[in-house]
C-alpha cells in the first residue's frame, strides 16, 4: 500500500510503538483482574489503547488521499533543543547535582529557570509576559503540589532555607 499522508503515517507509528512500549512494560507487573486491579492494569490498558489508536491513524493514512501528501517538512532545531534543555534545566534546578556541587534550588526557581529558557523556543520573547507567567506557574504549582497534595520537596534554595 501506498503512504497517502505522510504526517499521519509517521504520527500514527509513534502511538502504536509508544503504546506498544508502554504495554510490554506494565507486564512486568502483576496485572490483577477488572474487579481485582493490580499495578499494571492501568499502563497496560493505557498501552494497548494507543497503540490501537496508532494503527487506526496509520491504516487511515494509507486510505484516505490528502491533496499534497501531507510531506514531512523539516526538523524544528529550534524549539526542540530549548524545549529539551529546559527539561534538563528543571531537573537539575530542583533537585541539583551535589556531584558537581551544584544545591538543589527549590520549585520556584526551577519553574522560573524552565519557563525563561522554554520562551526561547518561540518566535517572539517579551520578558515581561514570561516573568508573568512564571509568576503564575509557581505559585499554582506551590498550591497544587505542596499545599494540597503535601509533597515534600524543596520549594526554595536550600542555601536560603538551610
Amino acid at each position: 500500500m501506498i503512504i497517502k499522508s505522510q504526517k499521519d503515517f509517521f504520527s500514527g507509528l509513534l502511538y502504536a510503538c509508544v503504546g506498544g512500549a508502554f504495554a510490554i512494560g506494565a507486564t512486568g507487573y502483576k496485572i490483577g483482574t477488572s474487579a481485582r486491579m493490580g499495578p499494571g492494569f492501568f499502563p497496560l490498558l493505557l498501552g494497548v489503547i494507543l497503540a490501537l489508536i496508532g494503527l487506526y491513524i496509520m491504516f487511515k493514512a494509507m486510505v484516505v488521499k490528502t491533496p499534497d501528501g501531507d510531506k514531512i517538512g523539516s526538523w524544528a532545531w529550534k524549539p526542540l533543543v530549548f524545549i529539551i534543555a529546559g527539561n534538563v534545566l528543571f531537573g537539575i534546578l530542583l533537585g541539583g547535582l551535589p556531584s558537581w556541587g551544584v544545591p538543589a534550588m527549590g520549585l520556584v526557581v526551577a519553574i522560573f529557570g524552565t519557563t525563561f529558557v522554554v520562551s526561547l523556543a518561540g518566535d517572539t520573547y517579551k520578558v515581561k509576559e514570561v516573568a508573568i507567567l512564571a509568576t503564575i506557574l509557581s505559585i499554582g504549582c506551590y498550591c497544587a503540589f505542596v499545599l494540597l497534595l503535601k509533597l515534600q520537596f524543596p520549594v526554595w534554595p536550600t542555601f536560603i532555607t538551610g
